[in-house]
């Protein structure tokens, strides 16, 4: 379709995560975010899921690019794994550029993918679009919105955003940008919904500074404070908190040394002298040691994990020591990170959270914020995005209560914006796929629905050989790991009870291979559903001799 401007989000509308954002404008493609998510209770068997990107790539020879608005790895943790099917310049600050790097770096892919570093509060163009970034505060550097000019109007795009009149590093949100592109008219506001249902006002970094300090002063043993890695003024109201309480300062976790290095490179946390590596952590007294480290959503490969399940390599913690979990639950992680507390707690060790001390605030707006921004862009219309369904209604509501009309929609939902009064006038397939090492599988796909079973209800292999006739020699082995301990007789009569199965086929039918297998399939499926009440998956290695 050509002659309007919509909005299609493919991820992060009705979900925490996720972000992939398009924007069409008389037939050209934008896309502004491409983050990640994580697969929680409800898809145990995996760990990160990307959007799909299928509809986007399929359209690849019309999209201009891919803005990042920042670092968080729900906006910019799948460019890595989707821009190979993308192949579009990409478009951020200093800092997203530097962090871009590494992770592309990684992959193998710096070499190709084209980064274009804008200036902060930056202005360009590409095709139909007239784009601006907007300097906003949030929980890393160089947070920004952005505004979009087309011919239809102005649609300006948040991002994720507060207003903190003091953020630590970095300046506040450019409160009078927001106003002037306000007078110039604003079409639509796309706006973060996170914190729709949170009254007053989100906190500021520089209170969370002052209670580190105090909370520092008074502790005893070893300190170890998780944040997110590229939550950088935390980071450094850590380090300055510790220093001043006479302690040593560690980084633990390979995300946040690569966060540590952007920021340097960027000119960040040049106060701070070199952070003390792991290994020169295990000769430091306690009294004088502070770890900054990764894990704070209980992630299970992250250096928080591994201390509190006492297999980290160069620290243990236990009685006397502390804990700060500095920042808050991501919905879906809740179990995780309570299992990680709960095993710092059996060890002895003093677990402090933000609901419990002021050790952390969010990033992104309360009510009060919100209605403030409305105030000074006077958006037209708004549609709530980066939130689930019950974030983005309170703030449809809101937006409604201060006379902007609200359009609540969800991933692949194509709004029209204009010409004329928004609707949504089609839908596109979205989806999300799992991070599998170097491959992406569908969720609803073979390999992770084989994959959920076994998890639940076990795998079992079976191994026999035939003779030419069908005739089974010897006996079946039986091997079901998960399901039956190596002292269990089980497997033995399962096996027998597979032996008689083909004894029983008619001889024509033994001499085929498929009739075989499914025969046994069944054959073992039937016999531990009898004993466990469980279908597992059942493999059948069969061997004619």
């Amino acid at each position: 379709m050509t002659g309007d401007l919509a909005f299609i989000p493919l991820g992060g509308t009705g979900e925490i995560g996720l972000n992939l954002n398009v924007y069409r404008c008389d037939g050209h493609l934008l896309a502004v975010d491409c983050g990640l998510g994580f697969g929680g209770p409800e898809h145990p068997e995996v760990d990160v899921l990307v959007p799909d990107p299928t509809w986007l790539a399929a359209r690849r020879d019309r999209l201009l690019g891919l803005v990042i608005t920042h670092a968080h790895e729900d906006h910019v943790g799948a460019v890595a794994h989707l821009w190979p099917q993308f192949r579009c310049p990409i478009y951020a600050s200093p800092f997203v550029s530097a962090v871009l790097r590494r992770k592309l770096g990684e992959a193998g892919l710096l070499g190709q993918a084209e980064i274009i570093t804008l200036p902060l509060s930056g202005r360009w163009k590409l095709g139909p679009f007239d784009l601006q970034f907007l300097r906003v505060a949030h929980s890393i550097p160089e947070a920004q919105a952005l505004a979009l000019r087309t011919p239809y109007g102005t649609v300006l795009h948040t991002g994720d955003w507060k207003l903190d009149p003091q953020p630590l590093i970095g300046p506040p949100t450019d409160e009078a940008a927001f106003a002037r592109l306000g007078e110039e008219g604003v079409l639509a506001m796309v706006c973060d919904s996170t914190n729709a249902l949170v009254e007053g006002h989100s906190g500021s970094e520089a209170e969370v500074r002052r209670n580190l300090a105090v909370i520092m002063r008074k502790l005893k043993g070893r300190v170890a404070v998780t944040c997110f890695a590229t939550n950088l003024a935390r980071v450094e109201s850590i380090a300055i908190a510790a220093r001043a309480a006479g302690r040593e300062v560690a980084l633990f976790g390979r995300s946040l040394r690569n966060a540590e290095a952007a920021a340097r490179e960027c000119g960040y946390l040049s106060e701070l002298p070199p952070f003390l590596t792991e290994e020169e952590a295990a000769d430091v007294p306690d009294s004088k040691l502070a770890i900054i480290c990764t894990g704070s959503q209980g992630e299970p490969r992250s250096a928080m994990a591994k201390i509190a399940a006492d297999t980290h390599p160069h620290i243990s913690l236990g009685e006397g020591d502390t804990v700060i979990f500095s920042s808050r639950m991501i919905p879906g992680n809740e179990r995780a990170i309570l299992r990680v507390q709960d095993e710092l707690s059996r060890a002895g060790v003093e677990v402090m959270t933000a609901d419990d001390h002021m050790v952390h605030v969010s990033g992104h707006p309360a009510r009060d914020e919100l209605k403030r921004l409305y105030q000074l862009v006077k958006p037209k219309y708004c549609v709530p995005v980066h939130g689930e369904w019950r974030h983005m209604n309170e703030h449809a509501n809101l937006a409604e209560s201060l006379g902007c009309e609200a359009y609540v929609i969800d991933d692949g939902d194509v709004l029209k914006l204009g010409p004329g009064k928004p609707d949504i006038v089609e839908s596109v397939p979205v989806g999300r796929l799992a991070v599998d090492g170097d491959r992406l599988l569908p969720l609803d796909g073979d390999v992770l629905a084989a994959r959920k079973r076994m998890l639940f209800n076990g795998v079992v292999v079976a191994s026999l050989a035939v003779d030419a006739q069908g005739r089974v020699l010897g006996q079946p082995q039986i091997s079901a790991p998960g399901l039956f301990d190596g002292t269990d007789d089980q497997p033995a009569q399962i096996a027998a009870d597979l032996a008689r199965a083909l004894v029983d086929l008619p001889a024509p039918l033994r001499r085929e291979d498929g009739v075989l297998r499914e025969t046994a399939r069944t054959a073992v499926r039937r016999a531990v559903g009898r004993r466990l009440r469980k279908r597992p998956t059942v493999e059948v290695h069969l061997l004619r001799v």
